[in-house]
């Protein structure tokens, strides 16, 4: 895959792989975000979202979502390697523009990762 794409192998898909991670990964906060991490066995970094109801409505929570993989696609190669990374949205973090998600998930996520 290329440099910044975001295909189905960087994706976490099947929900043994999310309770894995509930259960084992590391949490961080932030004021908008709960990032969760956890090493894999694939050598690949991955992406999970986890967008609930009460982040809004359905239109909503799909530009969260958007914006959580446009911040994976262009961030992917500053973060750690064989990394399964979820990001769950807290309830009410609307109105939300892509500066704000940079600024939230770099402090949590790439400042670890160069540490």
């Amino acid at each position: 895959m290329g440099p910044h794409t975001f295909g189905k192998g960087e994706r976490i898909r099947k929900r043994q792989d999310y309770l894995r991670i509930y259960d084992q990964g590391v949490r961080r906060h932030t004021a908008r975000f709960t990032i969760i991490t956890c090493r894999n066995q694939a050598g690949i970094r991955r992406l999970g979202m986890t967008v609930g109801k009460k982040a809004g409505n359905a239109a909503e929570r799909n530009r969260i979502k958007r914006l959580l993989r446009e911040f994976f696609r262009l961030n992917k190669s500053r973060l750690p390697a064989s990394q399964d990374i979820v990001i769950i949205a807290k309830k009410g973090i609307l109105p939300l523009a892509y500066h704000d998600v940079c600024r939230e998930l770099e402090s949590r996520l790439i400042d670890r990762a160069d540490a």
